[in-house]
């Protein structure tokens, strides 16, 4: 065969690598569905931010209740990336970039099945499963690139010191999960071990914020009451549609490093041991139980069916006919097509106040829920400065532990409400809390079916007790609210459905 015709043929990653970006775009919606968590709006702010004053900002630009406080922008270098895009390519662009990014972790995948000794036909198989467990976090926002490292940590081998030192360096930049580096160190002699352990230990000291990085990382991850009150650091729902394929990623990850253990490969089992445990207790962590214990789950399979020769025979041709191509030449034209087909990406307006937002008066004092933080952001430029979005290690524990008794209506939540002096309030049209400031006299000034609109009445108005039926009124509406009902932190992200992954970022007992 032609060294030509290499290039062009794509091997079964590069196809699946295709499909997942064909996949992500246009059945997921992903123009639309990766912007479903309003994170992307002020990281792509803060990118361009970084971009136009040649600085990193030091405090907290964007926010009303935490102006002027310490901020660490700690995604600072995928934020400049995803700014630099933004500023070319608008969102489209952006959400281009991490359909690409989500496509070379499944490329990426298949690579490591190869280099761990999987078997053909089994990764194949297991692919469905990935895509559906880690769909759910398909987001743009930097989390996924940090996939691609951890990918890279699970690759057998010695790696090169000065390639470790370089990848390292690049993800401390990136995302805060450069900690995992260490699993590079598995397998290798002790003196080589500690050697790599060191450098991946030592590099992430080149970032902007010096050894102040790793104890903001420490004290975020150690703030047990802070984790409690973020809705993707809580439990996946097991029991909602859809879960059936990620709970069998799950089975299927435990089976394999209880073979690995078998096969006196500990460190597989560990590995798999450590994922499952964190995925259980995190949704954030289930994508990681496919992408990283999925691919020794299929080597430990494929060592445990050595009494089956015919059937690893069969795998091992197919992997030797696919091995003869690659199709990396495609690539550029694969992005090229998907460009031009693309419809327009923004916020889904079905959980947005894109309409709304016209509608909000300048130099308005709002109160807006921490799901529209991050669009505010973004819509605004950063020039509307916001109450509350996702950066949850700025605003602490004990600001959620409010906010949340604000939202639920507990006793004080009024006399927390009027210590911010807000003038408006944009809402979720079915909020509790909207009721409550409309019986309290607040005026409505927009409405549709996603959002509202509410203006602060006059002084007296304002200061009016709720009567007490129009409380119990609220408390039944809150009670009766889906986000209470449900208790559901982990939805299927599935075409079609808006609300994505989680319903809303911030929750917990209040």
């Amino acid at each position: 065969m032609s060294r030509g015709l290499r290039w062009w043929l794509p091997d079964v990653a590069m196809a699946a690598a295709c499909v997942t970006l064909v996949y992500c775009l246009f059945l997921f919606h992903g123009t639309e569905q990766l912007f479903r968590d309003s994170d992307a709006g002020w990281h792509i702010r803060n990118g361009e931010a970084i971009l136009a004053s040649g600085t990193l900002p030091r405090t907290d630009p964007w926010s009303f209740t935490r102006a002027g406080q310490p901020w660490f922008a700690w995604e600072w270098l995928s934020d400049v990336v995803t700014g630099a895009i933004h500023r070319g390519f608008g969102l489209k662009g952006v959400a281009l970039f991490y359909a690409a990014a989500i496509a070379s972790c499944v490329w990426l995948w298949f690579r490591l099945h190869w280099a761990l000794g999987g078997h053909f036909l089994i990764a194949c198989a297991m692919a469905p499963l990935l895509l559906s467990t880690c769909n759910i976090h398909w987001l743009a926002r930097p989390h996924v690139l940090s996939w691609l490292f951890l990918l890279w940590t699970m690759f057998p081998g010695d790696p090169s010191l000065l390639r470790a030192a370089a990848l390292t360096a690049v993800w401390a930049n990136v995302h805060p999960s450069f900690f995992f580096a260490a699993l590079r160190g598995a397998g290798l002699r002790p003196a080589r071990m500690l050697k790599l352990l060191a450098v991946v230990a030592a590099v992430p000291l080149l970032n902007p914020y010096g050894i102040r990085l790793y104890q903001h990382v420490w004290r975020y991850l150690a703030d047990s009451e802070l984790l409690a009150r973020i809705g993707e650091f809580q439990s996946f729902d097991f029991h909602a549609a859809g879960a059936g394929q990620i709970i069998a990623a799950v089975i299927l990850g435990l089976v394999g490093g209880t073979l690995a253990l078998t096969q006196k490969r500990v460190y597989h089992f560990v590995v798999a041991v450590a994922v499952t445990a964190m995925a259980l207790r995190s949704a954030r962590a289930l994508p990681l139980v496919a992408l990283l214990l999925l691919p020794p789950a299929n080597a430990a399979i494929t060592r445990a069916l050595s009494g089956y020769p015919a059937f690893l025979r069969y795998g091992a041709n197919l992997r030797a006919l696919d091995a003869r191509f690659h199709g990396l030449a495609l690539v550029p034209l694969v992005l090229l097509a998907v460009w031009k087909l693309m419809p327009p990406a923004g916020f889904p307006p079905a959980q947005f106040p894109v309409a709304a937002y016209s509608h909000i008066p300048a130099g308005a004092r709002l109160f807006a829920t921490d799901k529209y933080g991050g669009y505010l952001i973004y819509r605004s430029n950063g020039r509307m400065k916001v109450f509350f979005d996702g950066r949850s290690d700025l605003y602490g524990a004990d600001f959620l532990r409010r906010y949340g008794r604000m939202m639920a209506l507990r006793p004080g939540w009024r006399e927390y409400f009027n210590s911010f002096g807000f003038t408006h309030a944009l809402l979720p049209a079915d909020a509790p809390i909207g009721a409550a400031l409309e019986q309290s006299g607040w005026r409505e000034i927009y409405r549709d079916r996603v959002s509202i609109l509410l203006e602060r009445p006059a002084a007296r108005a304002a200061n009016r007790p709720l009567p007490a039926g129009a409380f119990l009124e609220c408390a039944v509406r809150n009670l009766l609210h889906p986000s209470v009902l449900k208790q559901n932190i982990g939805r299927i992200a599935t075409p079609g459905v808006s609300g994505g992954v989680f319903q809303t970022r911030f929750g917990g007992e209040v």
